[in-house]
This record gives C-alpha cells, sequence and structure tokens, in this order.
C-alpha cells in the first residue's frame, strides 16, 4: 500500500472541527437538500436522445458537433443574448470566464459570498482582486473608486447558501457610473426566476447593461453543463484563451440534447414554480425553533449556530426521513452554520408540514 500519511494531519484537522466531509446516498427520504428545484431529474422527464454519448475530443479538434452550434444559438435566443458559448460545468465556465478576460492592470470585485468557482477563476487570473461585503452597495463603490484598469464585478444573482438576491438594478447603476463591466452567475436563478424561468437579469430587463452572464444546467435545468452569454467578441475571445474550454473534452451531443431538450420544457412549467413559491410562504411564515435567513428563494437556509448543533438538528431530521443537509465551518464562517433547506415542486404538502413539525 502506497505510503501517504502526509495527508492525516489536514484530515484529523477537520475531524477535530467536527467537519470532515464524507459522501452519502439519499436512502429514499424526502428530499429537501437537492438543487433539482423544478422536478426534472426527480421526475426523469428528459428522455434518451439516441445521440453520441462521446464527443471525441475538444471542440478546437474532433468536439464540435452541429446540435451544439445549434443549441447556443437557441440558449442565447432564449436569454435574449447576442451570443452563447456551452461549457462542461458552471465551474469551468467561471474558471473560464475570469481567469482569461481580466488581465494584469485591471480589477476585480466580487462580492465576498461569491461561489468556490468564481473565488477560483480570480485566483488564476493576472488583475487585482478585492472582495465587497455582501450585498453592501457602499462597500462595493468604495472598492471600485481604488480600482485600476477595466473593471469588473462578480456576483450572483442567487447565492447558494444564503438564498437571497443581489440588488441587481442598483449595480447596473454603479458599473454604469464607473464604467465597469458586470458579470452575473444565474446559476440558482436558471430555471425558477422570471415567468418563464429566465433568471434575475431578465426577469429585471438589464440584460443589455451585462457583460457576461452564467447560466448552469445542474440545479433546476435538470441535465448538466453551463454557458456563457455575452456578445459575439466575447464568445470569440473565449474560444481562444479560455483554457478550461481549449483544453478539455468536450460535453457529448447527448447531453447536449438533454439541454435542448430541458429548454424546451422548463419554460412552461408554470404549475411548478407556483407551488415552489407556495412553499417558500407557508414555511416562511411558520415559527420555527431556529431563525430563517433573509430569503425569498427555494434556498432556505435556517441558522444553527455551531458544528455540532447543526449535525445534531440534521441528524433529527434524517431520522424523521426528510433529507436536510447542515452546511458546516469552514464551508461557511463560524457562527455561521446552518440547516441549507431546499424546497421542491415535487415535495408534498404532508412533507412540508412533518419540516415545519420537527423544526418547530
Amino acid at each position: 500500500m502506497y505510503r501517504d500519511d502526509f495527508l492525516q494531519a489536514k484530515l484529523n484537522e477537520r475531524k477535530a472541527q467536527d467537519a470532515f466531509r464524507v459522501l452519502r446516498l439519499q436512502e429514499g427520504k424526502a428530499d429537501f437538500c437537492s438543487n433539482d428545484y423544478l422536478g426534472i431529474t426527480h421526475r426523469q422527464l428528459l428522455k434518451e436522445n439516441g445521440l453520441s454519448t462521446g464527443s471525441t475530443g475538444s471542440r478546437l479538434l474532433a468536439g464540435n458537433w452541429p446540435i451544439m452550434e445549434t443549441v447556443e444559438k437557441e440558449i442565447a435566443a432564449f436569454h435574449q443574448a447576442e451570443a452563447a458559448l456551452l461549457f462542461n460545468s458552471g465551474y469551468d465556465a467561471n474558471l473560464g470566464l475570469l481567469s482569461s478576460v481580466p488581465q494584469k492592470g485591471d480589477t476585480i470585485i466580487y462580492d465576498q459570498l461569491s461561489h468556490a468557482s468564481i473565488r477560483d477563476g480570480i485566483r488564476l487570473s493576472f488583475a487585482q482582486a478585492f472582495s465587497f461585503a455582501h450585498n453592501d452597495l457602499a462597500d462595493l463603490e468604495k472598492k471600485i473608486q481604488a480600482a485600476t484598469g477595466n473593471i469588473f464585478i462578480v456576483t450572483e444573482s442567487v447565492f447558494s447558501m444564503d438564498g437571497d438576491i443581489c440588488p441587481l438594478k442598483e449595480l447596473v447603476a454603479i458599473a454604469k457610473q464607473y464604467h465597469a463591466h458586470l458579470i452575473i452567475d444565474e446559476a440558482h436563478a436558471t430555471g425558477v426566476i422570471g415567468a418563464q424561468g429566465e433568471g434575475l437579469v431578465q426577469a429585471t430587463q438589464t440584460q443589455e447593461a451585462i457583460f457576461a452572464r452564467v447560466h448552469t444546467f445542474g440545479k433546476a435545468v435538470g441535465c448538466h453543463g453551463a454557458v456563457v452569454l455575452g456578445s459575439n467578441q466575447l464568445r470569440d475571445y473565449l474560444i481562444n484563451f479560455a483554457r478550461s474550454l481549449i483544453y478539455s473534452t468536450a460535453l457529448s451531443p447527448a447531453a447536449v440534447g438533454a439541454i435542448q431538450q430541458a429548454y424546451q420544457l422548463f419554460p412552461s412549467m408554470h404549475t411548478e414554480r407556483t407551488v415552489l413559491q407556495q412553499w417558500i410562504k407557508q414555511l416562511t411564515s411558520a415559527k420555527l425553533k431556529y431563525p430563517l435567513m433573509p430569503s425569498t428563494t427555494a434556498i432556505q437556509p435556517l441558522l444553527v449556530p455551531g458544528n455540532q448543533e447543526a449535525r445534531a438538528l440534521a441528524k433529527q431530521l434524517q431520522k424523521a426521513g426528510l433529507d436536510v443537509r447542515p452546511i458546516l465551518y469552514p464551508t461557511v464562517p463560524k457562527g455561521g452554520e446552518r440547516l441549507r433547506i431546499v424546497l421542491h415542486a415535487f415535495n408534498t404538502q404532508a412533507e412540508i408540514n412533518q419540516l415545519i413539525q420537527v423544526l418547530s
């Protein structure tokens, strides 16, 4: 057996912090943890499409299939963008976009609660970068005033751990004032926010003011992959400089076919979005033992400070047949430990009632 004992010290640190991560199966419990907001995956609404399960290479070599360019045009049209470029995942999209576009001498200013993929893309950039306090417009302006070069403001429309929404119209106004470029990650808004699930940018009719949007497909859209929306010039730039695109085997035609099916399906899922809002209203109006963080989305974080306390309450819910997962330090700051309750259109009234009963 290979001697890799040098890894054990860091693993022991995690265990001492009661923050050791393990992989777990769902085990047939009521789903209150997945990002399958509309139930496209739960109900297996996407069918086998008979397309190739392998793309055979990078899109710059043998991996560029006709269906890819067709679907990119369809997605761009739906999202009212000039152009679209598919990536293998939201992580790859953020990594490719943020590592390649901002240059040395430029400045990236990002919300401090931005996803790890945004942070990692920024780490790979040669631009200087500063975070601003979460959704704090005054702090953002303060950071902008010290910026140099091209300025990029990066945030999420719906935040994955807090469930709250960015003040997009105000961000657009600030970006215009300082000639900054807005990049919006719509991962948790796609399929859910807007009359057709088009996302927060189009719901607020700000698409003309956004430099780049990232939509991902592994959540409400029910499949896999992501897309960057922007100008034709941005698409050309990413094809030439985004390493996560250039040096990755492309999505398979079967995967892209599933994306195409999903985009034909989720815009008309009005009933599911209505049911989701009904469950959100019922949970947020209930009197619970621990406080819910302010959120009007399907992500409803219940603050349970302390890793041990959050784990204990999660285990209590698991025993009741409810699959709710704790989010622990260091994923969130100390004191910000929580249960990340995720509501779905396919949850039943009985499941919602049981959830509220246990949490009360």
